[in-house]
């Protein structure tokens, strides 16, 4: 018999966290079908009664974009297309055994309104004003919760998990990029987006990760990143300890890590992790950089991410001749820059156009995902163990670990204009502060020279 989530079982699940798009629900109840599973909800925005990702059909010119996968292309449901968008394109291309498509439940409106009242205390209130629960959808997606391991007939032993969002890992090298742009060769997308977000009061200071770290193969490299991660971990870095969060923000992010909350955390571990206090926090974070390391995960979503060859300078006029629109880049540079430079962008055909963009879309996606890394101690080496396994040395524990990625979104087509947008948001800000400095070190220069003179 089908089950169908009614009021009565709002009450069970617990806020997790959210994003953009989707709120994540924990399990906290005793039926034996939502154990060790977390439960994903839309959102609505409060200014408009038009859901985020509204259930209803693709676009025409998505269905265009996604016509070789035709499960996505045959549904009439938004919802249901997202999922099979993780099963047919996510999947194959990050590793099977470390993507959950999961399985959408039906659940009443009822169910809906009920999660809403019970959570609204504990989102963001940035988040509450933006948008709500969309209670017009008529299912859930349910799938695995990735903080823990599955309950099995051994004795449970404690879980920590670690939820890093590592966003883009290269530098573009696009021939299309714009002249003015070209800072983008030199300077992470992250980086130039994290002064934008202290320009506009997001965040509070400035975060030392560089994801070129992070992606670099190299084990001090990655070891610093994940440092500099828990130093400021904002909406980048999250700690579980047996599916209960313990360390970073909810919704909102976590600016820096303040020395009470180092010590709590360092408090939290002694279940899990070995050593005296001050150690504990030193031994995980070398922990989720080895394994980051060993487990080579990154490696794969690096190749994934760089099916984005052309940039969004490039992506962006593939885009519009699939919408049949004139191309607003080029009529904003002027005929003569775009016949030398965009030319040859609007002279290819609709396939290729549409690879062009799908391939963007489906990097997009690999560039806001999430990684979630759990681990257990091994007991007495446990060989009979179905997961890999780590030896920390400063320590002397060995630990299962598993690795999955989260938030496989489906971007939307029409999204294109928004990346452009806020792509020449993100870099104009980050070129206007870089000269206003220069031009404050010119002034003390010379300031300095009056006064020795």
């Amino acid at each position: 018999m089908e089950v169908v989530l009614e009021k009565k079982d709002a009450a069970d699940w617990v806020y997790r966290g959210e994003g953009a798009a989707n709120l994540v629900l924990g399990y906290s109840g005793s039926a034996p079908a939502f154990i060790g599973k977390v439960m994903r909800l839309q959102k609505a925005p409060i200014n408009g009664s038009k859901s985020m990702n509204s259930p209803t059909a693709l676009t025409m010119h998505e269905r265009l974009l996604w016509k070789d996968t035709e499960d996505i292309v045959a549904t009439s449901n938004k919802e249901l297309a997202c999922q099979l968008f993780v099963k047919h394109i996510m999947s194959p291309l990050l590793g099977s055994t470390h993507v959950d498509s999961g399985m959408r439940v039906p659940a009443s409106k009822e169910f809906l309104e009920s999660v809403e009242k019970n959570i609204i205390c504990q989102r963001p209130a940035s988040r509450v004003d933006a948008a709500k629960v969309d209670t017009q959808c008529d299912s859930v997606l349910l799938m695995s919760d990735h903080s823990l391991f599955p309950r099995g007939t051994q004795e449970v032993e404690p879980c920590i998990s670690v939820e890093i969002k590592p966003k883009c890992g290269f530098l573009p090298s696009s021939k299309f990029i714009d002249e003015g742009n070209a800072i983008k060769r030199s300077i992470t997308r992250f980086r130039m987006h994290q002064a934008l977000k202290l320009h506009q009061g997001e965040v509070s200071e400035y975060s030392e990760y560089n994801p070129l770290d992070l992606f670099s193969g190299s084990k001090e490299r990655i070891h610093k990143a994940i440092r500099d991660l828990f130093s400021t971990p904002q909406n980048n870095f999250r700690v579980f300890l047996n599916g209960s969060q313990i360390f970073g923000g909810l919704g909102g992010g976590a600016d820096s890590t303040d020395f009470v909350t180092r010590g709590k955390f360092e408090d939290a571990l002694k279940c899990v992790i070995q050593g005296g206090d001050g150690l504990r926090t030193m031994s995980f974070l070398l922990l989720v950089a080895e394994t980051v390391h060993k487990s080579g995960v990154l490696d794969r979503l690096l190749e994934v991410q760089k099916l984005d060859n052309l940039d969004i300078d490039g992506a962006i006029h593939a885009y519009y001749d699939i919408v049949s629109e004139p191309c607003r880049v080029c009529r904003a540079s002027g005929k003569e820059k775009m016949s030398q430079r965009y030319l040859s962008l609007h002279s290819i055909s609709l396939d290729e156009s549409l690879k062009i963009v799908k391939d963007f879309l489906i990097a997009a996606t690999a560039k806001d995902c999430s990684l979630m890394i759990s681990f257990r101690p091994r007991k007495d080496g446990n060989p009979g163990s179905p997961y890999n396994n780590l030896y920390l040395d400063s320590t002397n524990q060995f630990f299962d670990y598993k690795v999955n990625f989260i938030d496989l979104d489906l971007k939307q087509l029409k999204k294109m204009e928004e990346y452009y947008e806020l792509d020449k948001k993100i870099v104009s800000y980050y070129n206007q502060m870089v000269e206003t400095e220069e031009r404050q070190k010119k002034n003390t220069s010379t300031m300095a020279l009056k006064t020795a003179n």
